[in-house]
Parts: C-alpha cells; structure tokens; sequence
C-alpha cells in the first residue's frame, strides 16, 4: 500500500505541488527519504521517528520509503516533517488514507510530538485554497492560515491532537485571522527643527513613492528624516497586506502568524552583504530589498556599502523584481521598495566647512561621492542637500506641522494616483500603485506639462546632461507635485521644483550613467 499526502515547496514566492509518498514493503528495516532531499529533510526520519515514539506507536521493522515527488525539484526545510508522519499513520492503518488525502500538510515535529513553526504557511494555504484543499499547520500559525479565504484550517498544537480528531475523541476548533498590533506613535517631524526644505522632499518622495537620497554633514538631521518617514506614509491597502505578509512569510519572520499592517521600514547596516541586500544564500531566502516590499529601504551611509551590493540594487529598482539566478533554478522575489539613502559629503563629512574640512578638499569628496556610480545615481529621483542646523534654528520652538498633517495630504495625494491609475489598469498586467510606477506611454499621457513646462523641462534636460531615464524621473516627480497641489495638469511651477532636485551630473558620471 502506498499512501499520499499533499505538502508543498517553495522557489522564491512561487509554491509548488509536492506529493508525499509513503511505502512500507517487506524486506530489511529500512527508513529511506528520496526525491533530492536537503540535509533538514533527510533528518526528519528520526524526529518523525522519535515523535511516533512518544505517542507509544513503533515504526513497523520493515522497508519504509518516503519519496517526495516530482523527484528532480530540491526539496528542502524541515516541514516535510509532519506530511511524512502523516504518510506514515496512513500506511500503518492509524488513520483513514481519505481523512487526510484532502489537506495540504505542513509543519515541523518535536521529539515529543509537539508540532513547531515553518515558514511559508501564508502562501502554502493560499494555494490550497486554489486547489480546493484544506491546511493542516501549526497551532502557533493557524491565525496566518486563516486569512487565505474559505478554507478549513486544522492547526494542532501537537501530533496526538492530530490523530484524535480524525479519531473524532477530539475536536480542533477553526483559527482566528489575526492582525498584527497597531504599533505604538513614533517619532514625529514636528521633533526635527530647520530643515524644511528636506522635510518638503520626503512629503513629496512619500506622496510619489520616489527615491530619495540626503546630502549632508554629520548630524544634520539626516536619518532623523528617515525615521519619520513611516509616520506619513499611507497604511497598507488588504491585498498590499497579503502581499507583503506572504514575503515575511516566507522568511519566517511573521510574528504570532499576524499579518502586517503597516508598510515595512529595513534599515541594513553598511557591512551587509550582496545576498543580505538582495537575497541569495544556500536556501535562497529573500533579501532586504524583498522585506521592504511596498515599505521603505533605509541605506545610511550609502558610500560604505559594499560596491557590488550597491550595483545589485540597480535591477530591483527599475524592474521592481528581484531574480536569483542558480545553476538549477531562477528564483524570484518582488520588491517593489522605496529607496531613503543618506550619505556625507566626502569622509571627513564637513566638505563645505573650511573650519572643519580636511586638507584634501576637495579631492575627498569626489573621491567619496564617486563610490557611488553614476547609473545608481540615476535612479534616485529627488537629491536633497541636507545643510548643518544652526544654533537659532535649535534655539526655535518646535515645528507646529506633525506628521499627521503631512500624512493627511500624502494620502489624498495616493489617493488621486489611484483612482488615475485604475483607468490604464489592463486585465492580467501587474498593478501601478504610485507615480514612481509609471513609465513609457502611461507617463506621458499622466505627466505631460503644458506648453511652458515642456520649455523649461527641455531646456533643463540640455543644460544639465539628462539622461532619458533622468528625463522620465523628472516629469515623475512633477507630476506628484501636480497631486500635491490638487493640479490636473503639470505645470511650469511643477517642472522648476522637480528639476530642483535633480543632482547636477559630472561629464564622468553622465557616461557612465549612458
């Protein structure tokens, strides 16, 4: 008899059908796992063993085979753990074959039976649910499992409860969906004093979904602007919701299994690594870019990144996907973030500071700023200089606009990009959330300017060496200044303050940039 449970893999955010197939045939005892399993997956013989145990059932002293079909995909975690015990009950008689063929199964096992958390559990039952199964998970998941639609959920706490259910001697009661907390008030922009020309690019960087990067010296109010920038941002629309949960799920980093709320805020240390940055790693998992899907990426003190991590952002940023290419698989993740970077202006940070400045000025800023490339530079839509506070600014009460008054507008500002969006939205093509979104023929029937702009955006264009992809991020931001303002039209007014923030390109960065 051969007995079959339904369980799953995962390539990047893709879930793919695994077939759990369990034999117990005479000959030498055996217990054998085949189907390219990895090292946690071929473990699984003595914890599903040694589960089995401790509820007082022997594995039978015969051939057991375990194969893990389709046979040529690398299976790998530990919950294949609680499927193959599953299969296991089945081929021994301890539970019906049709009780349990109509679940997807996933969790990992204790020695004591206790079923423990995997990752992935959002994403495995929302493709049940298409398949029209059912999910078996673990209890401490059963609220993330909950939120996949019509779906039965059975989220035992341990094995034995398992069993005495389909037994009927005890009963599992549905999961609740649950919801991530609503986290307490952070830092607020009426604590920032001066610098309101930065504060007036990250209103319009939040309102756009643009790319921001802050030029300054040191403690200038740099990552304090960035702090705030979740405080004005919109909260996440019910299938933004799922989007994003469905990534952390499967980076096993959904707290309690309650889905998020709010929009993701990753701030990676200068040391991080290419595959930290864009994912990668012997499992494949997702990267900072891909947790910071829909939500911000906070690079402080861009320039000390590493270089090759740095340029690896470049396709994430354009294409809003990351691809990981291995030998066997391609692997994708989206991420669909947006860039807050600050940097110093050169080492010592005082470039513009005779009183302070080293003695290389001002070959140590160009060295510094040349760290980053002129093709990433081209892909930050709004350059801010970000100057030192003076001691009467600090002396100045604090700033009567909070960040609920900025958010107020940022979210009408979305809001009309939504509805304008909806009518270009086609059948099957992915979604346009944002002005950074657009691109091609859609931006040019959003953001074309009126007759004076247009002048001034071609003149500025030649003057200062704007590269196409420069040109098209310009008329970008006008047009999220246009919505700012309540405009249907962009206008010249438009055009002058998004050109404004454009970073005058050097001749070497402009080619570079080409």
């Amino acid at each position: 008899m051969v007995a079959r449970i339904n369980t799953v893999a995962f390539s990047g955010i893709d879930v793919l059908d695994v077939d759990v197939q369990v034999q117990i045939a005479g000959g030498l005892p055996a217990f054998t796992v085949v189907g390219l399993p990895d090292k946690a997956v071929g473990e699984s013989r003595e914890r599903v063993r040694a589960a089995l145990s401790a509820l007082g059932l022997a594995l039978p002293p015969k051939r057991i085979t375990v194969n893990l079909s389709p046979a040529d995909l690398q299976k790998e975690g530990s919950h294949f753990d609680l499927p193959i015990a599953l299969g296991l009950l089945a081929a021994m008689d301890v539970l019906a074959a049709d009780d349990v063929s109509s679940y997807c199964v996933l969790g990992e096992l204790a020695l004591d039976g206790g079923i423990r958390a995997v990752n992935g559990v959002l994403p495995a039952a929302i493709t049940a649910n298409a398949n029209g199964l059912g999910l078996i998970c673990p209890e401490a998941q059963g609220g993330e499992a909950a939120w996949a639609g019509d779906i039965e959920v059975l989220a035992p706490g341990n094995l034995l409860a398992l069993i005495n259910h389909f037994k009927g001697t005890q009963i599992l009661s549905a999961p609740q969906p649950k919801m991530a907390e609503t986290p307490a008030e952070g830092p607020d922009l009426a604590d920032i004093k001066g610098q309101e020309s930065a504060k007036r690019a990250l209103e319009v960087a939040a309102a756009g979904g643009h790319n921001m990067l802050m030029i300054g010296p040191p403690g200038a109010g740099k990552s304090m602007l960035a702090s705030r920038m979740p405080g004005i941002l919109p909260a996440l629309e019910p299938s933004e919701a799922l989007e994003v949960s469905m990534i952390h799920s499967i980076a096993g980093e959904l707290e309690g299994g309650r889905l998020i709320r709010t929009r993701p805020f990753r701030s990676p240390h200068h040391s991080a690594s290419m595959p930290a940055l864009v994912g990668g790693g012997q499992r494949v998992r997702p990267g900072e870019v891909s947790l910071a899907h829909l939500g911000v990426l906070f690079l402080d003190e861009l320039p000390e990144f590493h270089r090759q991590a740095l340029e690896a952002l470049r396709q994430p940023m354009e294409s809003g996907n990351c691809v990981i290419a291995r030998t066997n698989a391609h692997v994708r993740y989206p991420a669909r973030f947006q860039l807050i970077a600050a940097m110093n202006p050169c080492r010592c940070g005082y470039l513009s500071d005779p009183a302070q400045a080293c003695s290389r000025v001002p070959g140590c800023g160009a060295d510094y700023q040349a760290k980053i490339s002129g093709p990433m530079f081209d892909r930050i839509d709004l350059h801010v200089d970000v100057p030192a506070v003076s001691a009467a600014d600090l002396s100045l009460p604090a700033a009567a606009e909070k960040s609920v008054d900025v958010a107020a507008r940022v979210l009408q500002a979305r809001a009309r990009q939504r509805h304008r969006f909806a009518k270009f939205q086609k059948d099957g093509a992915p979604p346009v959330r944002t002005n950074a979104e657009a691109d091609g023929k859609l931006l040019e029937e959003i953001a074309a300017p009126d007759a004076d702009g247009r002048s001034l955006l071609t003149q500025a264009a030649e003057n200062m060496h704007l590269t196409a992809r420069g040109y098209h991020r310009v008329l970008r931001v006008a047009r999220t200044l246009a919505d700012l303002d309540g405009s249907e039209g962009v206008r010249r007014i438009h055009i002058a303050e998004a050109v404004s923030y454009r970073r005058r390109a050097s001749r070497r960065q402009t080619a570079l940039a080409r």
